[in-house]
């Protein structure tokens, strides 16, 4: 039987792939040729443990991949959330690979806190019978990137495990180094183990070994219509766009509605849709003229105003552009700031300008366009809770969305996709979109379960999904909403839809906080102090608790909320509390989608 060269000499060196499309490729060689050899049979002699800590699913879908790819080289393999594991379980392990998140500052996601609480401990197993290696998820706009996988990886060398790669910490174009860090990990365990490749054929090796590399193409084959995604967005109809707050309030909240067409896209009520948006032609036209540039210039084979526009980040300034004005003008406003050496104040003075309102600051010393272009991050998709389910609305996903504006006498600004949606996307206009399946955010899998919802504001998006999928699923559970935002008269959004759930008994209890209505103000966490006993009781009878909102300030309170009811209703004080919580947690019972 005839075998295959060397796969590097397959791969002529100047051929046109990039490392990760390479990695794939060689990956997609190996498999068909190992499965042509026959199998030794027999049952993988190293198993490979994939513990993920992930917020919003990209860390679960790369060690599913990672567990796909094991297998497809002879080895055993299985993907564990980090919270499910405990210490002494850890230690039981031979070969362990970390995909982790970062969540908010520097922290932990929501299903990795209790892990590294736990081997935080000074009663906690050594690890020197252990092999394992790390993969961050991050953004480097966050000044703690990455910082969960930094932690875990140092944590694991102090316990006594044995490193066998290097940690790789991604950006959020995190495809391509993870593809390379994945197949390097997963060749080297293979070829120590000595391992054979599956014997599903050469179709089933070939398909996992580009799983296993992690190819920057791979798609989330587990939900039809997943070959879309930040590579190739599928291009939706926006079909409907209205106002849902007043044109009175001080906020400018909207619905819009995409088409799925012919997309094969399926999603689940608690998923995400990811906007790839356009900048403000406007603010491009500004940036041109202040630095005297020609947006007709071609850049990269494209016009200039065409890259600033639909390529890079105008609106956010990067850390890489802060530290090039600030030696390039030291005696500009922004480099008297970061002489302080105050994180908290120099967010303080960057929140709300973009990258022009930076120029300007630094005067004659600002880059020129082609200087500044290496500093300018690229445009990101921003993404958004989904506020319908598929029971009810197979064929369309529904968004609830703040438009972001605000500005002074001198300058006015807007939100990049908020603004993109409400200003620019004409009636029936296309809009690239990929959805960004969340699977630890959805409906309680038994339908009688209770199931408590705390949205203000937009982020009462999720839950009006989860409400019409169990109401289209006639699921029989409690539902009861913790809902709230300005002023009742201005901003109750879904109000109709709400009160008509409440008077069919699909919504059991609705409890409103309208801040500014009243002297004092309220807010969710304070109808949920009020309604303590209550909440108790739904907790005692098996409860789903979920948030969704902001993370800096909101979800924080209504933890600590959640933590005063639950030690007043047990009554054994702060600890308990917390232990109770954590079951909460491990349970899947207490689960957020904060941002």
């Amino acid at each position: 039987m005839s075998t295959l060269p060397p796969t590097g000499q397959l791969i002529p060196v100047d051929a046109p792939f990039s490392a990760a499309q390479e990695s794939w490729l060689a990956g997609f060689i190996a498999g068909i040729a190992a499965a042509g050899k026959r199998a030794t049979g027999g049952a993988p002699t190293t198993t490979v443990d994939v513990l993920f800590g992930t917020q919003t699913g990209n860390a679960e879908f790369l060690a599913d991949e990672l567990v796909a790819g094991a297998k497809a080289r002879g080895l055993g393999g299985r993907a564990t959330p980090l919270d499910a594991v405990t210490p002494e379980q850890l230690a039981g392990m031979s070969h362990v690979l970390v995909v982790t998140s970062t969540y908010g500052e520097g922290e932990m996601p929501d299903n990795a806190g209790l892990f590294w609480d736990a081997v935080q401990a000074s009663t906690v197993p050594r690890l020197e019978g252990l092999q394992y290696a790390v993969l961050g998820l991050g953004d480097t706009s966050y000044d703690e990137f990455c910082q969960a996988g930094k932690l875990l990886d140092l944590r694991f060398e102090q316990l006594g495990a044995t490193r066998i790669h290097d940690r790789v910490d991604c950006d959020v174009d995190f495809e391509d180094p993870a593809a390379l860090w994945s197949a390097a990990v997963l060749d080297r365990l293979a070829a120590e183990a000595g391992a054979q490749p599956g014997a599903d054929g050469p179709a089933a090796a070939a398909s996992t070994s580009s799983a296993a590399a992690g190819a920057s193409e791979a798609s989330r084959a587990s939900r039809p219509g997943s070959q879309w995604n930040k590579r190739n967005p599928y291009r939706a109809p926006l079909v409907v766009n209205r106002l849902l707050s007043s044109p009175r309030s001080a906020k400018e909240i909207r619905h819009v509605e995409f088409d799925l067409g012919t997309s094969g896209i399926e999603y689940r009520a608690g998923d995400a849709l990811a906007v790839v948006p356009h900048n403000d032609p406007a603010l491009v036209g500004q940036l041109l003229e202040h630095l005297g540039a020609d947006g007709a210039a071609v850049f990269d084979g494209r016009p200039l105003a065409e890259v600033l526009r639909t390529e890079r980040e105008i609106r956010t300034p990067s850390k890489d552009l802060v530290a090039d004005l600030v030696q390039r003008a030291p005696a500009s406003e922004l480099a008297a700031v970061v002489s302080h050496g105050d994180k908290h104040e120099l967010d303080r003075w960057l929140w709300g300008r973009d990258v022009l309102d930076l120029l300007r600051d630094a005067g004659t010393a600002a880059p020129s366009m082609e200087e500044l272009l290496p500093n300018l991050r690229g445009l990101q998709a921003r993404q958004y809770s989904i506020s319908s389910s598929p029971l009810a609305h197979p064929d369309r996903i529904h968004l609830t969305i703040a438009s972001v504006r605000y500005g002074d006498a001198h300058r006015s600004h807007a939100g990049v996709a908020s603004t993109y949606l409400a200003d620019r996307v004409q009636a029936d206009g296309e809009v690239d979109v990929y959805l960004q399946p969340n699977a630890a955010f959805g409906v309680p899998g038994d339908g009688d379960a209770p199931m408590v919802m705390i949205g203000p504001g937009t982020g009462i998006a999720p839950f009006r999904g989860f409400l019409h999928e169990r109401a289209a699923a006639g699921a029989t559970g409690r539902n009861w909403l913790f809902f709230g935002d300005q002023h009742r008269e201005t901003d109750f959004v879904y109000e109709d839809e709400l009160t008509e759930m409440q008077a069919s008994g699909v919504l059991t209890r609705l409890d409103l906080a309208f801040s500014r209505d009243q002297a004092e103000k309220v807010y969710v966490q304070t109808r949920m102090r009020e309604q303590a006993a209550e909440l108790f009781r739904w907790l005692e009878d098996g409860a789903h608790v979920y948030v969704c909102g902001d993370a800096s300030r909101m979800a924080k309170d209504v933890e600590q909320a959640l933590l005063e009811v639950i030690a007043t209703g047990r009554g054994r004080g702060d600890d308990d509390a917390q232990a109770y919580l954590a079951d909460l947690r491990r349970a899947k019972r207490y689960v957020r989608d904060v941002y």
